[in-house]
């Protein structure tokens, strides 16, 4: 008899459900497809690892909880991340009959998840469920081209009448109209400088990446220096951590680039060589020699075993899985 399992929410409240089917022929196997992709991929993982998190920020605003199933080794890193909520109760009988064990880390602190997260197996793995987005049709670029044009024209007449106030709400009630109705990319009729603004926010940070003054993609996780000589960990204008310069305990002395079989990263360091928060994924080794060298960081570029691998996962204060 095979056992059967699905998502019962999307990973946060707003997103779709994933139609990822977990399922086990086997004592101990667990199979998950991606119907929408065809995927689909076995193991045999050590336990089942239920989770929900919210992203480190350094704002007042709280962000929505992301929930989730994970696979883990033996080593307790990461084999196969499945985003999604699921219910308890159904997943405690599916382990069950499996024969895999289930922990529930929900009431684990989001520090203590994005860790666990973080720490990936070699082969690590993430499984959406989820149907790709629609390419986006030609049309689209030229007509919020001139939406924009057009927008930039408006307001410019209605600024000159000395109806700006009349731009304003007008501005406002159309972004709501366009949220409504899921328009978002027309948005740069009411708001014309994002026709200038976003191409040349990308331009300017590749140019601070050239210098090295920033490190990473402006649309994913990157470094840059921020106010009070502090080091920060950003994604888009969103700043996750920071770290003061400096060698005293807790403060950011260094970098590592590390490589483990198929897996890359980066650890800030302290002095002390303490990891202060951990940044999985591939990182280029000359972007990230500029950077280091422009703010006078010690780096170490290592291929590291299994040990120090997980040594340095586990023992970070803080990660962005």
């Amino acid at each position: 008899m095979t056992d059967k399992l699905l998502p019962s929410a999307g990973a946060t409240e707003d997103a779709p459900c994933p139609q990822t089917i977990l399922t086990s022929n086997h004592p101990h196997t667990l199979t998950a497809t991606d119907p929408t992709t065809g995927d689909s991929t076995t193991l045999t993982p050590a336990r089942l690892y239920l989770y929900r998190h919210t992203r480190q920020t350094t704002s007042d605003e709280e962000p929505p909880p992301f929930a989730g199933l994970a696979a883990l080794d033996a080593d307790d890193l990461i084999l196969l991340d499945l985003p999604g909520e699921w219910h308890i109760e159904q997943l405690k009988e599916f382990a069950r009959r499996a024969e895999i064990p289930l922990q529930d880390a929900r009431n684990h602190t989001s520090r203590e998840t994005r860790i666990a997260l973080a720490a990936r197996a070699p082969g690590w793995r993430r499984m959406h469920g989820l149907p790709s987005p629609a390419p986006t049709p030609r049309w689209r670029k030229p007509v919020a081209i001139c939406a924009g044009i057009a927008g930039a024209a408006l307001m410019i007449y209605l600024a000159m009448s000395g109806l700006w106030l009349a731009w304003r709400g007008l501005s406002t009630f159309g972004r709501i109209i366009l949220d409504l109705v899921d328009g978002k990319w027309l948005l740069v009729a009411f708001s014309p400088v994002l026709l200038l603004l976003r191409p040349l926010r990308a331009k300017f940070h590749r140019y601070q990446v050239k210098r090295g003054l920033a490190l990473g993609p402006y649309t994913g996780l990157h470094l840059i220096l921020g106010a009070a000589n502090k080091l920060q960990v950003r994604t888009g204008n969103a700043v996750i951590a920071e770290f003061r310069l400096g060698e005293l305990h807790g403060q950011a002395f260094s970098l590592l680039l590390y490589r483990h079989e198929n897996l890359t990263g980066l650890l800030i360091r302290d002095r002390y060589d303490r990891p202060l928060h951990h940044l999985p994924g591939p990182w280029s080794p000359h972007h990230v020699e500029h950077f280091a060298r422009r703010h006078d960081l010690a780096l170490a570029i290592h291929q590291i075993d299994r040990d120090e691998y997980t040594t340095l996962t586990k023992r970070t204060r803080e990660a962005t899985p």
